[in-house]
């Protein structure tokens, strides 16, 4: 019974001491595209470009060399946060909706990006979403 009891309470030591441990939310990546295809950071069409969050702060934004923008610090909270998006060809909204994970882990997912802007079309690709700028 001795024993029972002293491996219990070292079960409980070791699992009450383990790592604290956070999922950040997912990468969002953005890719801008003209109706050829062609990207228009590659191409120098798409020169300056930011984004502002409902409280007008600015999204550190990070462009990857295959000249693709990651949004970064995003998604990290409950609820749906709007966002608007400015260049020197085109402006549009969209909103990021977000929630705590559910796991093992404190840290939030992003559910949901709902695009609004005219002249736009966005397609999900595998890792990233494409912006057709028209």
């Amino acid at each position: 019974m001795k024993n029972i009891f002293i491996f219990l309470l070292m079960s409980f030591i070791f699992t009450a001491c383990g790592e604290d441990c956070y999922n950040a939310p997912q990468t969002i990546a953005f890719k801008f595209v003209n109706s050829d295809d062609e990207n228009l950071i590659t191409n120098g069409t798409l020169t300056t470009y930011s984004i502002k969050d409902e409280n007008q702060n600015g999204v550190q934004l990070t462009k990857t060399s295959d000249d693709m923008i990651i949004l970064e610090n995003v998604g990290a909270y409950n609820g749906t946060k709007k966002y608007n998006f400015q260049s020197n060809i085109k402006t549009f909204d969209f909103s990021i909706q977000s929630s705590e994970f559910k796991g093992g882990c404190d840290g939030y997912q992003i559910n949901k990006l709902t695009f609004t802007g005219i002249g736009i079309d966005v397609t999900d690709e595998k890792g990233y979403y494409k912006i057709i700028l028209k």
